[in-house]
């Protein structure tokens, strides 16, 4: 039997039918990736396997590292070729991660490979997929099609302009290719030099002349309208942890001219807390106003690795889990939109586990009968987006909330190899409702349990937000 094989993941008849069923045929809605917009636009015909599968996917560069494969082939001057011989020699290396798993379901969905990647095979897979990826099917807008993707979501600076996405929109591709507003760096004081420069930027794609907090502000609130414009109906936000001063605008605004053209040295944590807080609430209202969703990625240590953020930049593959406090900030930002009428429908994700019953209890504070789910408890993120991080942040969730209402998987992916990861996804679900169902732990109805299974494959996340193209 093949490895990656009808059943793979699905450990009961119950599993097997709720899989089959009821999830395996249900569109994708890929709310959060970090796919480039331009290779959509453009309708990128990759090359071959380092193009599409490691150009940009520090998982594999991280386990690479640690496989102690020389940084020339993860990210340096070695041929396309030569790299991907050093991945396929580290899989083997990979059993029981996630990678293992992913890498073949990838290469059996794309490809058709049934064989196990690892050094003996690899020079037959490289020809055979070099040769599948120049099919016109291959292209990256052929590969949305082929993994029924209906929406995606891309992630971007609002200092940036948007053609690719109005490409996409123009030229009527099936496909809603829209962009998320991502303005972290609007708070970036910690490095006052680039903040200046950034700032620049987003007064001359705005038309505002940034030099006050209220016109960083305007100027914000102008590019949300812009990236309304094209289709845009999410924010998302990468923090160690909710921002939460209890000073108030003046003292945002005072932060802002201290550094704002200055040659200051970087902020410290109360004066960056202060701006950060007061940009945020901004931006939730805007949120608000215009009936988008706001994601709260919270909780990583960010470029650990000084000499490799220096040689080589950020988000390498040198993350990892932060174990900062949650509750107490996220719950006063969440409740001084709550207060004022002005917070939006809420994604929160914890990259530490640790957090998962305080995330999944927190959820449910701020439910107010306007919208099912209105504060969800988000999927399993990054060092969670595998088989047992899935199964927890499902397990809480069913404990603390309505596991009925969740909108699901995302890639949160660089790699248009990456779509899998949904079936991944689905397949993990099914198991473990499955294994419910035989232990008498859920009624033997399936379409009960089945409902569910497509609504959280699919249905929900398109009524919740909203997606033109859906």
């Amino acid at each position: 039997m093949s490895f990656i094989h009808d059943d793979f993941l699905l450990a009961s008849a119950a599993a097997r039918r709720l899989y089959h069923e009821f999830a395996r045929e249900e569109p994708v809605i890929d709310y959060h990736n970090h796919l480039p917009p331009r290779d959509i636009a453009q309708d990128r015909q990759f090359r071959n396997l380092h193009e599409i599968w490691l150009e940009g996917d520090h998982y594999k560069w991280r386990a690479m590292r640690c496989n102690g494969v020389p940084e020339r082939l993860i990210t340096g001057d070695a041929s396309p070729r030569d790299k991907f011989l050093a991945w396929a020699a580290t899989v083997p290396h990979t059993l029981r991660n996630p990678l293992y798993h992913w890498t073949h379901l990838e290469l059996k969905r794309y490809f058709g490979i049934d064989e196990l990647l690892n050094e003996k095979t690899a020079p037959a897979i490289w020809e055979q997929t070099e040769a599948m990826l120049a099919r016109p099917e291959m292209s990256a807008r052929g590969i949305l099609r082929s993994q029924k993707v209906r929406a995606l979501c891309t992630t971007d600076d609002p200092a940036d302009g948007l053609p690719w996405h109005e490409k996409c929109a123009a030229d009527g591709f099936e496909t809603g290719v829209y962009p998320t507003f991502r303005p972290d760096k609007a708070y970036a004081i910690t490095d006052p030099v680039s903040w200046n420069a950034w700032c620049e930027r987003l007064g001359s794609q705005s038309n505002v002349d940034v030099n006050s907090f209220d016109k960083l502000i305007e100027a914000l609130d102008r590019r949300h309208e812009a990236f309304h414009a094209v289709g845009g109906r999410l924010s998302d936000h990468g923090l160690n942890r909710a921002f939460a001063s209890p000073q108030g605008e003046d003292a945002a605004r005072r932060v802002f001219d201290r550094y704002r053209g200055g040659g200051r040295a970087a902020a410290g944590a109360e004066e960056l807390e202060v701006l950060a807080t007061h940009v945020m609430l901004h931006v939730g209202r805007m949120n608000a106003r215009r009936g988008w969703t706001m994601q709260l990625h919270l909780g990583p240590i960010r470029n650990n690795n000084a000499r490799l953020a220096r040689e080589i930049g950020a988000d390498v593959g040198c993350d990892s889990i932060g174990d900062y406090p949650q509750a107490e900030a996220l719950s006063a930002f969440l409740n001084a939109l709550d207060t004022e009428s002005a917070l939006p429908k809420t994604v929160l994700y914890n990259v530490n586990p640790a957090d998962n019953y305080v995330f999944g209890t927190m959820a449910g504070n701020f439910a107010d009968g306007t919208t099912p789910g209105k504060v969800q408890f988000g999927s399993g993120w990054w060092f969670l987006d595998q088989k047992e991080g899935m199964e927890w942040q499902i397990n809480a969730l069913s404990n603390l909330g309505l596991l009925s209402r969740f909108i699901g998987m995302l890639t949160d992916s660089r790699s248009f190899m990456s779509f899998p990861r949904h079936e991944y996804f689905r397949r993990t679900l099914c198991n473990l409702l499955g294994a419910d169902l035989e232990a008498g732990l859920l009624p033997a109805d399936f379409e009960l349990a089945g409902g569910m299974v497509r609504n959280i494959c699919y249905a929900n996340a398109k009524a919740y937000l909203g997606l033109a193209k859906s």
